[in-house]
């Protein structure tokens, strides 16, 4: 269901080994680091897996070394091997993508992921006790397709063992050829750009999902104390859950906030407001400051789009994760 790298993920395959020779130095890092210093952004560290960075401990170490609270998302199978580096550099929290219990989380992620998750858990609890920090919290992600929807709580009943502090249940970010077609007409249009990323989140895994069911397993899981919270985004009413999968151009935000407030920079430097949707670039920093490209004309070209359309949101992101977390709920939702 990955959009990067899911069935039909943009950096699938050979694309992405070519595009991971792309990646920044750490030094144009810490550049923009010491820039944005003042304002003391949240950073969101993630992928592609961030622990295949070579320098993303020394990155998290120079990050918090400016006040700044980081996070990083990982798919949790490196853990174990960097627990006290990790414990040591002092990330606020670390989320692991975890889809279901062993079995069908290795089929979705690959044979042996999950005990390599479990061991990882083991090792940052462990090095926390060692190095007599409460830092990182641990949470896990866990994005609900057909494929894991009628076993999770299997899933968070396994995870009380694994001493974390948030679960995540992601409804995912789905599409549909109709609104890939809106999409791309409408980005050409309006900001003369091609697109090819939302079409990576037209891969059906949200058909079959029985919303009734879907939402006595959430709820039973919400209902139950694991010793740990568990989180449902977007938190929906249980009589639209059979909507949110079945009907996907009914929107359920609107008013997308994103682009005043949050930037996605990519491994190549480049910048866009939204990180699932990476093709219309607003610059790069490599080239330009943070401040310059995020008060630039294509910066501010792209915001006049957005707010002048339908709702506050292009076609394609009536369904997208960020707005999920951003926009302003609908009514009924």
């Amino acid at each position: 269901m990955c959009g990067q790298r899911g069935d039909k993920g943009y950096l699938k395959g050979e694309v992405g080994v070519q595009e991971s020779k792309k990646i920044l130095p750490l030094e144009q890092y810490k550049k923009l680091a010491d820039e944005l210093s003042t304002v003391r952004p949240v950073y969101y560290l993630w992928g592609g897996e961030p622990f295949l960075y070579p320098d993303l401990i020394p990155l998290v170490k120079y990050l918090k070394s400016k006040k700044s609270f980081v996070s990083i998302n990982t798919n949790g199978t490196m853990l174990e091997k960097f627990a006290e580096q990790i414990v040591d550099a002092g990330p606020d929290v670390i989320f692991v993508s975890l889809d279901a219990f062993r079995d069908i989380n290795d089929e979705i992620r690959g044979k042996g992921s999950y005990d390599k998750v479990v061991a990882g858990f083991k090792a940052i609890n462990e090095a926390k006790i060692k190095l007599n920090k409460k830092a990182p919290l641990m949470g896990v992600v866990t994005t609900v397709t057909n494929k894991n929807y009628k076993v999770l709580a299997d899933l968070a009943e396994a995870c009380k063992d694994f001493k974390i502090d948030v679960h995540i249940y992601n409804l995912g970010t789905y599409t549909n050829d109709k609104i890939v077609a809106e999409q791309k007409k409408y980005m050409k249009e309006k900001l003369d750009t091609d697109i090819d990323c939302l079409e990576a989140y037209n891969t059906g895994y949200n058909k079959g999902i029985n919303g009734q069911e879907c939402y006595d397993i959430l709820n039973k899981i919400h209902s139950t104390d694991y010793g740990y919270l568990s989180i449902t985004v977007p938190a929906l009413n249980p009589e639209k859950i059979d909507e949110y999968y079945g009907n996907l151009e009914i929107p359920v935000r609107d008013h997308c906030i994103v682009p005043w407030c949050q930037c996605d920079i990519n491994y190549n430097g480049d910048v866009h407001f939204c990180a699932d949707y990476t093709d219309y670039v607003i610059g790069n920093i490599t080239e330009q400051s943070f401040k310059d490209i995020f008060n630039g004309e294509r910066a501010n070209k792209f915001r006049h789009a957005i707010h002048e359309s339908k709702d506050g949101m292009f076609p394609g992101c009536i369904r997208c994760y960020q707005n999920m977390l951003c926009g302003q709920k609908r009514k009924g939702y």
